[in-house]
């Protein structure tokens, strides 16, 4: 048994929605320190284009700014990666969105602004791609990677209709897309992320301390944590993890 390589995505290629910031950006790091060539999209280009300009520093990285929150724009994603690879082999489907508001208030552009990012998107930028994601499976498998929430798991006591829902339905689609495209030497996996500093979690960017006491592991999350999750699932090493989530949480969920 070789494990020297198991880790590696050197010579592979990594499209990563949401890929400028965040959890994202994490992963696109980690993906370049071993050896990936990696392309991020986000919906404000400025935004993105610094992103990469700054990961470049550790390998190959191109910014593709796309809006995938429609199917034209993800049509265009597409398009976009495909005038520099001819074929795919890892997509992190993490771009997403929150909206919080009481019950008695929950507006519908709440609902569908959320719900079509969160769990549309993911199954129809991963149908446009799967013949890119087909063609790079040949002497190793293809991944399709998922970003989920514990939010999709256990329930927190924020009022996240939409979010909570979106990250449950999308922990399911990840098991039913998975069961289709094994056939298809793509694997299709999750990860269900806690506490970490985003711009889309600010209780834990800007309460870090306090959030950490609710953590039985006594701290949020760090770049390190989420790009060792993704790379074991990108990687070889994740080759027979097929449908699961991957729970990054510190032992959250379990205190629930």
């Amino acid at each position: 048994m070789d494990t020297t390589q198991l880790f590696s995505l050197k010579g592979r290629s990594a499209l990563i929605t949401g890929g400028s910031r965040g959890i994202g950006r994490m992963i696109a790091e980690g993906f370049l320190a071993q050896g990936a060539r990696v392309y991020i999209s986000a919906r404000k280009a400025a935004a993105c284009d610094q992103t990469a300009k700054a990961l470049s520093a550790f390998g190959h990285c191109v910014s593709l700014p796309a809006d995938v929150s429609t199917l034209e724009g993800a049509q265009a994603l597409v398009a976009a990666y495909a005038k520099h690879e001819d074929a795919l082999d890892i997509l992190v489907n993490n771009a997403g969105a929150a909206w919080g508001a009481p019950y008695d208030e929950f507006p519908e552009s709440g609902w569908d602004k959320v719900v079509d990012l969160n769990l549309k998107t993911p199954f129809f930028l991963t149908q446009a791609l799967t013949p890119m994601l087909k063609k790079a499976a040949t002497d190793h498998l293809a991944k399709v990677i998922n970003i989920a929430s514990i939010d999709g798991i256990s329930v927190n006591p924020q009022e996240t209709y939409s979010y909570a829902a979106s990250k449950a339905g999308l922990i399911q689609l990840t098991r039913r897309m998975a069961l289709r495209l094994a056939q298809d030497r793509i694997v299709v996996s999750a990860i269900a992320p806690g506490a970490f500093a985003s711009d889309m979690n600010k209780l834990a960017r800007d309460h870090g301390d306090e959030v950490k006491e609710r953590i039985p592991a006594g701290r949020i999350g760090v770049p390190e944590d989420m790009a060792g999750a993704a790379i074991y699932l990108a990687s070889r090493a994740g080759d027979y993890v097929m449908g699961s989530t991957l729970v990054v949480d510190g032992g959250v969920t379990h205190a629930r």
